[in-house]
């Protein structure tokens, strides 16, 4: 559930939390201010007395190396509660209550939220770097770049020299919370959204590696049987449950293998670039966003509202509007949810608990009006179950009246059949011609079937 995929720039976090130690040491975990880390780091790692260029090109190293460790959920996808460790063995030299150097201290504020990219990827580069004396390495060498400072290089140039001349500088990024790219709900056979394409643009890709993870042929955000498949294989392959379902250890398991073939904590990886890098719910679904996720929220609300005397119903388009606003808000209000206007992870979750004990527990005298209602799934090819039936049923209803409709097996098994007859008929009304059936396309098939 999400609005229109867009790039998923980095965002330069307000907080941070830092291990006080090893990734597996039973050490503390603090949370401190990003600017603060970057400074403590960077007054462990170099000198103030260094050329200004030097000074400027080892900082953006340090963030953009912090960041790359972030934006890849680095240590949580495998299983840790923490961003970035103490340790220059993993991570950089971070020591608790660290007195800053003045000049650094001041450039941090200046430029922490810039940091370094490779033209044609969106990721903070992986910025390695060494003293240069007593350690050398693939990436900056820091009395290197004291020398290359002296010679009147800017810092873009030195990071060139060592990063090589495709090396870009984001500037002025936007800063806000850490947020987890886990939607906050299980993934399952019939969920929409871009959280969705990303499981499903991240197991191909991983099947590049592992051949047998089938391919998805249809990345386009709707949990089908192609995507259940290739999640079970995933899940038998790296020897978790076999559900078919996307919870936090399948979803997090999932990006720890894709960091780990894409060689996301390299200098050199592959990288992912923008068409790769669309944004998750973290982004929400809000104020001015369109399209079938926003029908589909109308319609559950408005499902809702209908039994329920306490909550308006509001006239209802594809747009999140003032009145979906409204609706939403005092949806929130009803079941003790800040009323934000927001439909984030929380109160997708409790729309969905709210409608499926509607349809558990209907009004009697609504009761032969039961079958009527959304069964609260999206339906796609290769998909089987009494709901399936139900919908073959009402195409079957108005293939009898619109002798343009294909046709339909009443079988309970979503078949090639029954798609063409769902692509003819959203075409008619004027639907996303996906071969999906959702809340809006039922709802216009009841109605026709009538």
């Amino acid at each position: 559930m999400k609005k229109t995929a867009k790039v998923n720039y980095p965002t330069i976090p307000t907080n941070i939390v830092v291990h006080l130690g090893s990734p597996n040491d039973a050490a503390r975990n603090i949370s401190i201010p990003f600017t603060s880390y970057v400074k403590n780091v960077a007054s462990n790692e170099i000198y103030p007395t260094w050329p200004d260029a030097a000074i400027e090109a080892n900082i953006l190293a340090i963030i953009s190396f912090t960041l790359n460790r972030i934006y890849n959920e680095w240590y949580p996808s495998r299983g840790y509660s923490f961003n970035i460790t103490s340790l220059p063995a993993y991570d950089q030299t971070f020591i608790e209550d660290k007195e800053y150097f003045d000049i650094i201290s001041k450039k941090v504020d200046e430029i922490f939220n810039n940091y370094i990219y490779r033209e044609g990827q969106v990721q903070p580069l992986f910025a390695t770097y060494c003293d240069g004396r007593r350690t050398a390495c693939n990436g900056l060498s820091q009395w290197g770049s004291v020398d290359l400072a002296k010679q009147g290089k800017t810092a873009l140039e030195i990071l060139r020299y060592y990063y090589g001349n495709d090396i870009r500088i984001f500037n002025d990024a936007p800063v806000g919370e850490i947020t987890s790219t886990y939607p906050g709900y299980v993934l399952e056979l019939g969920e929409p959204g871009p959280q969705v394409e990303i499981i499903q643009s991240e197991l191909n890709r991983i099947s590049n590696n592992y051949p047998a993870i089938p391919k998805i042929e249809r990345v386009n955000g709707y949990f089908g049987i192609d995507t259940e498949n290739a999640v079970k294989k995933f899940q038998e392959v790296f020897n978790l449950n076999v559900t078919g379902k996307v919870d936090y250890a399948t979803w997090y398991k999932i990006k720890n293998i894709y960091n780990a073939v894409k060689r996301l904590n390299d200098l050199y990886s592959e990288g992912i670039t923008e068409g790769e890098s669309i944004v998750t719910f973290a982004s929400k679904l809000e104020y001015g966003d369109t399209g079938l996720l926003v029908k589909g929220l109308h319609y559950y609300l408005n499902t809702i509202a209908f039994f329920d005397p306490n909550l308006p119903m509001l006239e209802v388009n594809g747009v999140y509007n003032d009145n979906t606003k409204k609706m939403v808000m005092n949806f929130q209000n009803r079941y003790n949810i800040p009323a934000t206007g927001i439909v984030d992870a929380v109160t997708w979750n409790k729309i969905k608990e709210v409608y499926f004990n509607l349809l558990n527990n209907i009004p009697s005298e609504y009761v032969q009006y039961k079958d009527e209602f959304y069964p609260g799934r999206l339906m796609s090819i290769g998909m089987s179950g009494s709901d399936i039936k139900l919908l073959q049923n009402y195409l079957y209803q108005v293939c009898v009246k619109y002798k343009n409709i294909p046709g339909v097996r009443v079988t309970g098994v979503f078949d090639d059949l029954t798609e063409s007859s769902v692509l003819v008929l959203q075409k008619q009304f004027n639907i996303d011609e996906s071969g999906v059936v959702g809340p809006t396309f039922w709802n216009d098939l009841v109605s026709l079937s009538k």
